[in-house]
């Protein structure tokens, strides 16, 4: 039966199943060391985002720029590296968590200044909500209103394959400058938010699973350093909830004000 069946690469069950013959030189993970090391790795992406955003708004706009781009490169960088090498994500993780704040945080400040007029506290919303909403399904899990079963995790998984082959599908043709209109930030269109919001809810159902693989991860007694390697998945999937609840709400700026 595979336990780690996600469409997030970095809880995969090989991964955890191959890390398990580490575990006597490297301590066995917990659910509690995860969770305290996925709270350190926020911090550093808030750290992170904090500075590209000020340097935004102070006027250094470029340098700012210059951040984010390393932020972008870097980070991919890292996420490969502790991909293929999980063992050294103690060193990456926290690396990864700042250039994820870099990116983030310009990012943000750029569609915090491109929907200002119709929708002044974008951000600040889309924060609010993907807490929210991440705290909400870590309390369905917890109480076990929702569970991993092996028909849930079939249909996330179904959908996170589709989903993935969408946005490649969108990349590529932008290289060629074709635009699908309703994949446009600002795009108010109803296909445009209901694929949105599917995908919102998606990426919200995915932290099921990474709660799940965490879980399980520490009944099969996986090595130390997957607490730092699952602090790193369940930040992947934060982070895309947030750009997409994010994209979400940029959807009803039009009909703002």
């Amino acid at each position: 039966m595979a336990l780690f069946e996600s469409g997030n690469p970095t809880l995969s069950e090989k991964i955890f199943r191959t890390s398990i013959d580490g575990r006597a030189a490297y301590g066995q993970m917990t659910v509690r060391g995860s969770m305290q090391k996925f709270g350190l790795l926020l911090l550093l992406v808030v750290a992170g985002a904090g500075y590209t955003w000020k340097l935004y708004y102070s006027g250094a706009g470029a340098t700012m720029l210059t951040f984010a781009l390393v932020g972008f490169v870097g980070g991919l960088i890292c996420y490969f590296g502790m991909v293929f090498k999980p063992e050294w994500s103690k060193f990456l993780a926290p690396v990864y968590g700042i250039l994820e704040g870099f990116l983030l945080g310009g990012l943000s400040a750029l569609i915090n200044e491109m929907f200002k007029k119709n929708y002044p506290n974008i951000i600040v919303t889309a924060v609010l909500l993907t807490f929210g909403v991440a705290f909400a399904v870590f309390l369905l899990y917890n109480f076990r209103i929702i569970r991993a079963t092996q028909k849930f995790r079939a249909i996330i998984l179904s959908s996170l394959v589709g989903i993935g082959i969408f946005y490649l599908i969108n990349m590529v043709l932008s290289l060629f400058h074709v635009y699908i209109p309703f994949m446009q930030w600002g795009n108010n269109s109803m296909l445009a938010i209901g694929i949105n919001l599917f995908i919102v809810v998606i990426a919200a159902l995915s932290l099921v699973l990474n709660f799940d693989q965490i879980e399980t991860g520490e009944q099969m007694g996986a090595p130390k350093y997957m607490e730092w390697y699952s602090a790193f998945g369940l930040l992947v999937t934060l982070v895309w909830l947030y750009l997409e609840i994010l994209k979400l709400l940029s959807r009803f700026s039009s009909n703002r004000n």
